[in-house]
């Protein structure tokens, strides 16, 4: 439910903080005072585009905060989006700003927010019914949203099944139409691989290839220096280096005890001696091992030429060509895939089947919830001016599946007795279209509400000059509606409509007045006693209001707001929530035919 919304330099509202109450509201005032400016504020706070002119002349930015009941369907998301939830204080504050240049900036319980989880959020606060609501009514996707939102059913699973049975039949369809493409492909493919198979060329081969190639290619040279550093080493009785090592190592123990600086050159001869026969040893079995292979150097020079004229085929560096093997392996075994149309076949009749089920299972759903819809409509429709009119909804086949189903929805309408049901778009009158967008909404908010907390929808309804081109005693019925509906959800009408206002909880008045800069300004005020009859009138008779005027909408304000017997309300089983209204609560009321 909403709260508290407040406004700093919004078009021409210079400042304005205002409380809401539960039931039914309305919101009346002259011509362009600017009755619907704070429906666009609502509408900018929830996400919607933001544009430079909202900002007041001079000003440079607009504020706007809307304070509302945190719903319990939002407490998850709030906190999986990182949003303080307020746990304790079950309130869900929404704030956006827009400055001279059009750039806005939004939060959500002060933590930053982006205009996409504000409109995540409004799904779960309120509705707004503008004047031309029954524009969206006449779009297919529209009906077959409110009807499946009337049925409860969740359409997400059927959309998956779709697109899981269309990317099936893609698939079929792409092997169909190209086998003979992939037949070439695969040919093609596997005449590559079968050059490669023959090399078989392993991960990391192609190195050890190089080194045991260099290594045999100069295995004399190896050898001959092996054996020159042996003799340097330790084969010279006269002038190895281990024999010169010892003998100094011998010159320098018969003096070292006359001298202890003497011991550290010792140690390191000593090492070098011992280091210099390590590497004799290991030069000794080098040598041990060591031959000439011809053939083993011929059998690499053949096989290094076949990598190398692989190679150079593919245009690959050498090293490379395990890789493309292993590619060229995984394009064929998708290729073979591919063509197997009897297993993409088997995929899609299984993805259709499934789809299919579900399909029929939504289908027989919607088909169960069009008659209660369909009756209370037309039942409402009787105390709107339209007796005798009738409301249904049909069904046709789609000429193919769709994701949200198998069958088409359209609102059919006939507004007099006698007359044929018409799709709602053939539809002439906009009196008609209006009140029956009324009527839909009322019944849909019913229905939604006496099935229980977890399906009645967003708390506020906002219908913004809905009842326009409607007066008499139609008026006193779309106000009684309006009070009606009030006792399940948040109600707030922007109306000219004196029958209206006359049924309300709550009356604010929006007034429009020249500063004394020179600039208009827009404010609002919640009017009751004296005030409220005072505006009633106004509404009744205009700028002239008489004393008949003011006799009448003290009347109207005295007598109970009845709708007829025809309206389809339905009992609920707990009794409604009574409003947080004025002082001057408006007793029940009795139908004027004046507009």
């Amino acid at each position: 439910m909403l709260r508290r919304l407040a406004l700093r330099d919004f078009v021409i509202v210079p400042a304005l903080e205002l409380d809401f109450h539960a039931g039914f509201s309305v919101l009346t005032g002259e011509t362009g005072a600017g009755k619907s400016i704070l429906v666009d504020a609502l509408q900018l706070a929830l996400g919607s585009r933001a544009e430079s002119g909202v900002v007041r002349e001079g000003a440079a930015r607009a504020d706007i905060t809307a304070e509302f009941d945190r719903p319990a369907t939002l407490l998850a998301w709030l906190e999986q989006a990182g949003f303080d939830s307020n746990a304790d204080e079950p309130t869900l504050l929404l704030r956006r700003t827009v400055d001279a240049q059009g750039k806005s900036r939004a939060w959500i319980n002060g933590s930053p927010a982006t205009v996409a989880q504000l409109r995540e959020v409004a799904e779960h606060l309120l509705d707004i019914h503008g004047q031309h609501a029954w524009q969206s009514l006449t779009r297919a996707a529209a009906a077959r949203e409110l009807l499946d939102t009337q049925a409860g059913i969740d359409t997400a699973p059927l959309a998956a099944l779709f697109a899981s049975r269309k990317a099936s039949a893609e698939a079929l369809a792409r092997a169909r139409e190209q086998q003979d493409e992939i037949a070439r492909e695969r040919e093609r493919l596997a005449w590559q691989l079968a050059e490669l198979d023959k090399l078989a060329p392993a991960d990391g081969e192609w190195a050890e290839l190089t080194a045991e190639h260099q290594r045999l290619a100069h295995a004399q040279a190896l050898i001959d220096a092996a054996r020159g550093a042996l003799e340097a080493i330790a084969d010279n009785d006269e002038a190895s280096a281990e024999t010169l090592a010892s003998r100094a190592l011998d010159a320098l123990a018969d003096v070292a005890d006359h001298d202890a600086r003497l011991q550290p050159v010792i140690d390191t001869l000593h090492s070098a001696l011992a280091q210099l026969r390590d590497a004799a040893h290991e030069l000794n079995a080098y040598l041990g091992r060591a031959e000439l292979d011809p053939d083993r150097l011929g059998e690499l020079d053949a096989r290094m030429s076949a990598w190398m004229g692989l190679a150079r085929r593919w245009r690959r560096p050498p090293d490379a060509l395990p890789a493309l093997l292993g590619s060229w392996r995984s394009e064929l075994k998708a290729l073979d895939a591919a063509t197997d149309t009897a297993a993409l076949e088997a995929a899609y009749a299984s993805a259709d089947a499934a789809y299919q089920a579900e399909a029929r299972r939504v289908g027989q759903r919607r088909r169960a919830a069009a008659p209660p819809l369909a009756d209370a409509v037309s039942r409402a429709m009787q105390s709107l001016g339209m007796a005798g009119g009738r409301f249904e909804v049909g069904f046709t086949a789609l000429p193919a599946a769709q994701s949200q189903g198998l069958e088409g929805v359209e609102f059919l309408v006939a507004g007099h007795a006698g007359s044929t049901p018409r799709p709602l778009a053939k539809v002439a009158s906009g009196g008609e279209l209006s009140r029956l967008a009324l009527a839909i909404a009322v019944t849909t908010v019913q229905a939604r509400a006496a099935a229980g907390q977890q399906q009645a929808g967003p708390g506020t309804l906002i219908f913004d000059e809905i009842d326009a081109g409607i007066g008499g005693a139609v008026g006193d019925t779309v106000g009684a509606l309006m009070k009606q509906l009030g006792q399940r959800v948040q109600v707030l009408a922007v109306t000219h409509l004196a029958q209206v206002a006359a049924c309300a909880d709550q009356h604010y008045v929006v007034a429009k007045a020249r500063q004394a800069d020179g600039r208009t300004a827009s404010s609002v005020a919640a009017v009751a006693g004296e005030a409220r009859v005072a505006e009633v009138a106004r509404m009744l008779g205009g700028e002239r209001m008489a004393g008949t005027s003011l006799a009448h909408a003290q009347a109207m304000l005295q007598q109970p707001a009845t709708a007829p017997a025809a309206a389809p309300a339905k009992p609920t089983a707990k009794p409604p929530a009574k409003p947080s209204a004025p002082s001057d609560k408006p007793a029940p009321r009795r139908s004027s035919s004046k507009a």
